[in-house]
């Protein structure tokens, strides 16, 4: 195993991983088609719904394709172009617009970043100031721009879809040699992906493997995956975001609606809580429980002073407040203080024995 790193800082203060609340990304992508104020209204959506950060996806198509992926033909229910080329141009943002986004987001008080899928797109993205980037899973084994990212000093978010160990020990490496400001997203990346596909167990060979912050970037169209992974240790939790799953394109299915984020942010926080206490204790609620519904012993007849206490004379009942049973053998052979009527609630000293008051009663 690696030296645990176990958060990272980004430049704003704000911390990812041990210590911190599972930062929540809403994956924008490109599912505000193309559009700057379907942007800025799913940004928003996101404040409300509690996000951490918003992430977008930047594309220079022909940095990003061949000739002839670009002229490729692209037709069906989700095609925005006759082309490949026409329909990727069809759903991107300019990088004056997403400067807007930035803005917007940062002023709503969330993190700002994007994954950049060309060299042209990640020169644009660092000129943006962002201060995290992510690394798409169709990016991990692309040397030159893990390498250009590693020098940027950008602190990095690497999701591992459609990846092998080794490619993925060979993509930490690369990122490793400029800096430790890295965490490891586990991701299947299908879209949707099934449940019987997702293998949070990973989660934890990834953070043995290499010591690094490990979130979950789901693809699924439920939410319960999600809350595990946030149960075994998720520092980031990532789900594409979308504004209605009806509309055209290949993410909307595997993304959430406004609704559902907020409801998945507000689970997620839930689990936290109840993540929070590691220790076995009795909690104040709980010893006030006990007094209740725990029992006591119990005198089961009238007992004159001076008789030796034998399994007749005791019962057990409620409430709690009493001699716990988890003392009975001790009570027994004892000898009574002074007379005590049935059904009451034993205690040490009537038992002859104020040393013992002391002991637990509950």
């Amino acid at each position: 195993m690696s030296e645990r790193i176990d958060r990272i800082t980004l430049p704003s203060g704000l911390g990812i991983g041990h210590g911190h609340s599972c930062f929540v990304v809403a994956e924008i992508g490109n599912n505000h088609q193309g559009k700057l104020e379907m942007a800025k209204e799913m940004i928003y959506a996101a404040a409300e719904a509690g996000a951490d950060a918003v992430k977008f996806q930047k594309r220079d198509t022909p940095s990003l394709l061949t000739a002839e992926g670009m002229a490729a033909a692209y037709t069906g229910p989700n095609s925005f172009g006759p082309t490949y080329g026409e329909h990727r141009d069809a759903l991107e943002l300019s990088i004056e617009e997403m400067a807007q986004a930035k803005d917007l987001t940062e002023r709503l008080g969330m993190v700002f970043f994007a994954s950049a899928w060309d060299p042209v797109s990640l020169e644009q993205t660092l000129d943006l100031g962002v201060e995290l980037i992510k690394i798409a899973s169709a990016d991990l084994v692309c040397l030159p721009t893990l390498r250009r990212i590693g020098r940027s000093g950008v602190p990095v978010v690497l999701s591992t879809g459609m990846s092998t160990w080794e490619e993925i020990d060979q993509a930490v490496a690369e990122l490793r040699a400029y800096h430790e400001n890295i965490v490891l997203l586990h991701c299947n990346s299908s879209y949707p992906c099934p449940e019987e596909d997702i293998a949070l167990p990973v989660m934890d060979a990834l953070l043995q493997r290499y010591g690094l912050p490990v979130g979950y970037s789901g693809h699924e169209e439920g939410l319960a995956p999600t809350l595990a992974a946030v149960a075994r240790g998720a520092s980031v939790v990532e789900r594409h975001f979308t504004l209605n799953k009806m509309l055209p394109g290949t993410d909307h299915r595997a993304s959430l609606e406004p609704a559902q984020l907020k409801s998945l942010i507000g689970m997620i926080r839930e689990v936290e809580r109840a993540m929070r206490q590691t220790d076995k204790i009795v909690t104040p609620k709980e010893d006030g429980a006990a007094k209740k519904l725990r029992k006591s012993v119990v005198a089961a007849r009238d007992i004159k002073a001076g008789e030796v206490l034998t399994e007749e004379h005791l019962t057990v009942k409620s409430p709690g407040t009493g001699i716990s049973p988890l003392y009975w053998d001790d009570v027994l052979g004892l000898k009574a203080a002074r007379d005590i009527e049935a059904d009451t609630l034993l205690t040490w000293d009537l038992v002859g024995h104020l040393h013992l008051a002391n002991r637990k009663t509950a």
